[in-house]
């Protein structure tokens, strides 16, 4: 993150640096891990599995509703963040 102000400044969004050993203070990553830890033990070897898979799972939690995000997706919330920065305009794939 040794770029986070350049970060802030193109996307609007502060960032928040907790602190180490504060779990309390980043919830969202906190349940995040949590349910990556029903695809992936704790202490999982990454290297195991084929990015076929790791992408599978990706897409799964991409895609997962949030209750912090209002229910939406990480990628809705990704995609319209993206569309309002390019002033409306949404990427094509």
């Amino acid at each position: 993150m040794a770029r986070h102000e350049e970060l802030e400044k193109r996307t609007h969004l502060r960032v928040y640096f907790a602190d180490p050993h504060s779990p309390w203070q980043r919830p969202t990553n906190e349940n995040t891990n949590g349910l990556l830890r029903q695809y992936f033990p704790k202490g999982t070897d990454l290297s195991k599995y084929s990015q076929q898979y790791l992408t599978k799972v990706a897409e799964e939690m991409n895609n997962r509703p949030r209750k912090s995000l209002g229910f939406r997706t990480l990628a809705e919330v990704m995609s319209q963040k993206i569309k309002e920065l390019n002033g409306g305009v949404a990427l094509q794939n």
